[in-house]
């Protein structure tokens, strides 16, 4: 789908055939658009909204009614999918106004399919969400628009802390070189002034304002900024030996290791019996699918980049006693029924938990907690506890490399 959008917006054979070849060969392709992630989804509802708009204003004798009731569509498609949707579609969209206005059938068209996909996307998040039994008249008194939650949500710092706030630059200086590697150069040189690389440039600058900002979130401007740049004619071995040793080192490094163990750590937890309680810090969400059966009876928490302090009060609240656990894990290396089990799943390289998890520290009486390895996957790399700032390049590597690995500490605390 994403090879057959880049066909029909790039209009040149030559230009296309080097568009193809760059986004096939980028690592983003290989791993974050075979899976379904909301950003993979979004990339390719970006690529399609920018062809149905190049149909749209390319036809100056009809209205592309079609065209144009279809593009309703995946906007409402792809701002339900993610909020960050209709950023990508702020610039290509005025390129609209002026057809809108000779052509108002296509508007209508428009606007007819967009309330229509919005009603029954509105009606399927409210009977989702809902509690109760849930009729059209509720739908209107009390709909839940995810949408506009998600913007509300994302528009208060306070709540952004909570995942991690970066500066305004994060996106342009670090995330955009991290997904383009050498091909980020590219776009100082001679790029090609089109409705992609408009599309990208308003998708950057508008998701800059917002505080958090993580590289997957411009995954959807990848293939629209590699389809506009030109190839150097001036040491093209180079750059594209830069270009292969780039993505050969990114596509391991992300494919395999970034958050390698959320899945293994997932599975390990829906065997163990006496685990009723998991919380998950500084990883990415797990999928509680994975639980089977065992989902039912273990509540699995995402603490997200909650503070470390903060996240030990959370800690506090659901471990059990140091007896009762004693208890429990006999009953389970017996073959009893277990009960109750605190489990907290964070990355090695989290060098607060030291405290916690060394023999010889102290804690003070009743607030004491034990921390007991009972899972690591070193295969898990945590590319988002990378703090240079901080802690320097080389102390920074050193304790992401040399501490990788995901664990699960049964925790318990002095009652």
């Amino acid at each position: 789908m994403e090879d057959w959008a880049i066909q029909d917006l790039v209009q040149s054979p030559r230009h296309r055939h080097v568009a193809l070849l760059l986004v096939a060969s980028s690592y983003v392709t290989w791993t974050y658009q075979t899976h379904t992630f909301s950003n993979s989804i979004e990339t390719l509802l970006v690529a399609w909204s920018l062809v149905l708009v190049q149909r749209v204003t390319g036809n100056k004798q009809r209205s592309s009614i079609f065209a144009s009731g279809l593009l309703g569509f995946l906007f409402v498609f792809g701002t339900f999918n993610r909020i960050t949707f209709p950023a990508f579609l702020l610039i290509p969209g005025l390129q609209l106004i002026p057809h809108y206005l000779q052509k108002p059938f296509s508007l209508f068209a428009t606007l007819l399919s967009a309330l229509t996909t919005s009603f029954f996307a509105i009606y399927a998040d409210t009977v989702f969400y809902s509690t109760g039994p849930v009729g059209l008249l509720t739908v209107f008194r009390h709909p839940i628009i995810t949408p506009l939650n998600n913007l509300l949500y994302n528009s208060s710092s306070k709540n952004l802390a909570q995942h991690g706030l970066h500066p305004h630059y994060q996106h342009f200086l670090a995330n955009l070189p991290q997904l383009l590697g050498p091909a980020f150069l590219l776009l100082f040189a001679t790029p090609n002034i089109n409705l992609r690389l408009k599309s990208a440039i308003s998708g950057v600058v508008v998701l800059s304002f917002f505080r958090h900002q993580e590289a997957r979130f411009l995954i959807p401007t990848v293939p629209l900024i590699l389809s506009s740049v030109q190839l150097p004619r001036r040491y093209s071995r180079l750059w594209v030996a830069a270009w292969v040793g780039f993505n050969a080192v990114f596509g391991v490094l992300m494919g395999v290791y970034h958050q390698g163990g959320v899945i293994q750590t997932q599975v390990f937890l829906a065997g163990r019996e006496d685990a009723t309680e998991a919380l998950w810090w500084r990883c990415y969400s797990p999928p509680t699918w994975l639980l089977g059966g065992k989902n039912g009876n273990l509540n699995t928490r995402d603490l997200k980049g909650l503070e470390p302090l903060l996240m030990i009060e959370e800690l506090r609240q659901v471990a059990t006693c140091h007896e009762g656990a004693k208890t429990e894990v006999t009953k389970s290396r017996s073959g009893g029924k277990a009960n109750n089990g605190t489990y907290l799943i964070a990355p090695f390289s989290s060098t607060f938990l030291d405290q916690y998890t060394h023999p010889t520290t102290k804690q003070d009486g009743r607030l004491r907690l034990e921390f007991e390895k009972v899972w690591e996957y070193r295969n898990h790399l945590n590319l988002d506890d990378m703090d240079f700032a901080e802690d320097g390049v080389r102390a920074t590597l050193a304790r992401v490399l040399g501490r990788r690995g995901l664990v699960a500490w049964r925790v318990t605390k002095a009652c």
